[in-house]
């Protein structure tokens, strides 16, 4: 979906941008926080609030205290829908500006709460209610990228591809299964907890290795099609809602990136390490919770297939930076060298843990993405960053530049990388999804929890791990 275009249709009125008002700038001075009232917030978690006062009071620069103690809990305070039924939790959690639920966007939101499960009985049952939703999405429709709450129909209903009236959306996309499981098997070595892996999560599971390997196009073209009438080029597919051939190589296809704008060669080299990564995972959940050696066979067989085309296929010789990864490959020798800035992205790789971030290939791929001869790469009198084909030019995404320093050890990069975002949220109070290089009261998306609460996770992991970065203004 292009979420820039919802955005601006629905706030301020189709391609226009969004400035600083007189009041928002008297209320930073103020240091007023931005969260709602309490009577609103959607869910509280103790835990959660805790963190915020034990992390907010090492934070010296005030902003940026402001920044985080707003944007941390935003998920939790503004797009969580928490019931029970029957004592069974179910946790619907929409991407902020739009009212549908992301399985990519979903996770991502409450990641950075994880590691605080085991000290709030709500926060766990939480965890448990959004793995509950997201396996009963998957068995919908394991190509849907995004969710209604009910059959309620979409405004994409008349995309040319299979709906359902569950389905907001249904851009095929590799992260979108990959998700769901990396939140289920952390949530699983964090709490030792089995409660979500009935018949549902096995099912679910089961249909998304056969779903990457129908993806592989070994034989045909599988059942996926799709396109949509749109002027916006990256919205629809080419090839008859296929894609551009590719010659089967063992990588799994994948129709469109995590921006949901369409890729231009099918084989997504960072999705198909997330993939990898995913398939160990749900085998090791398999194996400890299930005992089904067989599945448990196929899911490494299938791993282990795709991170032997990886190594043969994904990487070649740059002109300029050694070996790198491409972004795209399509099997006949075609290579997009690029990054986008969605996880997962080339930059995200250490983050995903699909790669180490000491390992030469991604230093060389790094230095690369980090370049001007990344064509998506920005820098402007604002900050430096990495945007994409789904904004546009000269747009630079807050999240390219926290996953920059979430990758990072050099403590000048990541003070560098606070700065920016301190420094370009225009006055708001939380992150975009991209501003222009040069004027950051020019953005896009006023109300995008993934990237607010992945603010939070960077200030929490910095708390952590370079806490003297905090003791300083910005």
């Amino acid at each position: 979906m292009n979420r820039r275009n919802f955005v601006q249709k629905s706030t301020v009125g189709a391609g226009a941008m969004i400035s600083v008002s007189p009041l928002v700038a008297s209320a930073i001075k103020q240091r007023e926080s931005h969260r709602p009232e309490e009577s609103k917030r959607l869910f509280r978690s103790e835990a959660v609030e805790a963190e915020i006062l034990r992390v907010k009071r090492d934070i010296a620069d005030p902003e940026l205290a402001w920044l985080f103690e707003n944007c941390y809990p935003n998920t939790l305070d503004t797009t969580v829908h928490f019931s029970k039924e029957k004592g069974v939790p179910d946790s619907f959690i929409i991407t902020g500006d739009i009212n549908a639920m992301w399985l990519r966007d979903s996770t991502a939101q409450v990641w950075p709460y994880l590691h605080l499960v085991n000290q709030d009985k709500q926060l766990k049952d939480l965890f448990v209610g959004l793995i509950n939703r997201q396996s009963r999405c998957i068995l919908i429709d394991p190509y849907a990228n995004a969710f209604n709450f009910g059959p309620t129909g979409s405004e994409w209903k008349s995309d040319y591809t299979t709906m359902k009236p569950e389905l907001h959306e249904r851009k095929w996309e590799i992260d979108s299964l990959c998700y769901p499981v990396r939140l289920s098997y952390q949530y699983w070595k964090e709490t030792k907890d089995n409660t979500p892996f009935g018949e549902v999560w096995l099912n679910s599971a089961r249909t998304i290795v056969k779903t990457f390997m129908e993806q592989q196009r070994e034989h045909d073209k599988g059942p996926y099609h799709f396109m949509r009438n749109t002027t916006k080029q990256t919205d629809t597919v080419i090839g008859e809602g296929y894609g551009n051939p590719v010659r089967a190589n063992g990588l799994i296809c994948s129709t469109f990136r995590p921006s949901d704008d369409s890729t231009t060669y099918l084989y997504l080299i960072p999705s198909n390490y997330f993939a990898v990564k995913s398939l160990r995972q749900i085998s090791e959940i398999v194996e400890g919770v299930y005992k089904d050696q067989a599945f448990v066979h196929e899911c490494n067989t299938l791993a282990d297939q795709v991170e032997s085309s990886l190594k043969q296929f994904a990487s070649s010789e740059h002109l300029k930076y050694g070996k790198v990864l491409a972004f795209e490959i399509d099997g006949f020798g075609n290579r997009l060298y690029m990054d986008d800035s969605n996880v997962p992205s080339l930059l995200s790789m250490p983050y995903l843990g699909c790669l180490d971030q000491k390992d030469q290939l991604y230093i060389n791929t790094r230095r690369f993405l980090l370049s001007h001869d990344n064509p998506w790469f920005f820098e402007g009198k604002s900050a430096a960053g990495i945007g994409g084909p789904h904004v546009g030019e000269k747009m630079i995404w807050p999240m390219s530049i926290i996953m920059r320093a979430m990758t990072s050890d050099d403590e000048k990069e990541i003070a560098l990388s606070l700065k920016w975002l301190k420094n370009t949220h225009a006055g708001t109070g939380f992150m975009h999804e991209a501003f222009h290089q040069d004027d950051p009261n020019n953005f896009t998306r006023k109300w995008f929890a993934w990237a607010n609460t992945l603010f939070g996770e960077l200030i929490v992991k910095v708390h952590r791990e370079h806490k003297q970065l905090l003791a300083q203004n910005y």
